[in-house]
């Protein structure tokens, strides 16, 4: 096992203001393992599920069932994960997560049985814990301190392209090769981009966290344990359902409404380009607005925008502007919950307790494609589930004014 990196003595390494401490490849190395991390072990799923059942038999359901699996693990191995990343810093803890991914997706190109498919999903999502957006976050906030935000909007913007660059790639290698030999040449992707720039561009001192003026508790659990931190787990969590189960209805929405199944599929694909955009926002949202402002605005906004989805039924260029806009609060959510621990209780415990707001929401997210699904069922249709799913997003956003009460 690789050895401690030391402790930066100073505090301008804490401040990542012009420190030679920092990194200097990190951040586009991040920038470039996060796109192919998240477009291979996340986004070619979608893309080769059709073929996977068509050539094994089994059902999407089953498919897709652990798939989900692999995201409740990611969800649960997040927590400890933190703490290493508190502790150590990303190097050791983003490497093995990239042979960890490698050795999932090979185990998923030659799974001989469902058994053994489901496995390596589970190994999968112990990679995505360890190399997605959490530890990406966790180094960034620490090594850049005060200027953290552009830095993780870097991140996210680099990240907003894994699906854009890898969900083509993946189709058309599947056209050529099937899904085990795709999956099979994606990990080998996934190896020579991800495990040399984590293992060789992670290596600066991971500095003393600065101290924080609100800080409540040098004992992370402490925070953990506060009033204000599990009501706004609660309203990040109740959001997090309802924006990822939006994401996965908008489609079937849209073709209610009369769209064709190509249309839908652009208003989905431009609502991530609105992601995009939105991430450029961010910062100047952050220098004009308070942290419970900010949150409180933010959920709001994405539960107007469902509720507008809800509403109106057409013409599709309005339903494309909505999927757009509420692509754009999608964005700034993404950064709102990656700053959330450090906006309110400095960057001491941030991996551990980011990776504690993380794991209800990761879960939450797993289960919003099924649950949706159901609900629509069961209240006749997309239109009147967007409408309920608007109303969780106002309700968590009454909860994130909460948090900020003592």
């Amino acid at each position: 096992m690789l050895t401690a990196v030391p402790q930066a003595p100073t505090r301008v390494a804490a401040t990542g203001t012009g420190d030679r401490s920092r990194p200097r490849a990190a951040l586009p190395a991040l920038c470039a393992t996060q796109i192919t991390s998240w477009g291979i072990v996340y986004y070619a799923f979608p893309v080769l599920n059709a073929r996977i059942t068509a050539d094994t038999g089994w059902s999407t359901t089953a498919t897709t069932g652990a798939f989900s699996a692999a995201l409740v693990v990611s969800a649960l191995a997040g927590i400890p994960i933190g703490r290493i990343l508190d502790r150590r810093g990303p190097r050791i803890v983003m490497t093995t997560g990239s042979l960890l991914g490698v050795a999932a997706v090979l185990a998923i190109a030659y799974a001989p049985n469902f058994a053994a498919f489901t496995g390596a999903w589970l190994v999968a999502g112990l990679s995505m814990a360890a190399t997605f957006y959490h530890p990406a976050f966790a180094a960034v906030t620490r090594w850049w301190g005060e200027d953290r935000v552009r830095a993780l909007t870097i991140v996210t913007l680099a990240g907003g392209l894994a699906s854009t660059a890898f969900a083509p790639l993946t189709a058309a290698l599947a056209e050529h090769l099937g899904w085990r030999t795709t999956y099979a040449v994606l990990a080998l992707i996934l190896g020579v981009v991800t495990i040399p720039a984590h293992a060789l561009a992670l290596r600066a001192p991971w500095p003393p966290a600065p101290a924080h003026p609100t800080q409540e508790a040098k004992d992370g659990r402490s925070v953990a344990r506060s009033r204000p931190f599990l009501v706004l787990a609660a309203a990040l969590t109740l959001n997090g359902f309802a924006m990822y189960a939006v994401v996965i209805a908008l489609v079937p929405l849209l073709t209610e409404r009369g769209a064709s199944p190509t249309a839908a599929a652009w208003a989905l694909g431009l609502g991530g380009a609105g992601q995009t955009l939105g991430r450029t926002l961010y910062s100047t949202l952050a220098r004009h607005t308070g942290v419970t402002t900010r949150t409180v605005t933010l959920i709001a906004a994405g539960g107007a925008t469902t509720a507008a989805l809800a509403a109106v039924s057409g013409p599709y260029p309005l339903l494309l502007l909505l999927a757009i806009t509420a692509g754009m609060v999608r964005g700034n959510l993404t950064l709102l919950q990656a700053t959330a621990v450090s906006d309110r209780w400095g960057t001491t415990h941030y991996g551990h307790l980011s990776g504690l707001l993380a794991a209800p929401v990761t879960v939450a997210s797993a289960l919003a494609p099924f649950t949706g699904a159901a609900l629509a069922g069961a209240l006749g249709g997309y239109p009147a589930l967007f409408a309920v799913l608007a109303g969780i997003s106002i309700g968590a956003s009454v909860l994130a004014a909460a948090s900020a009460r003592r």
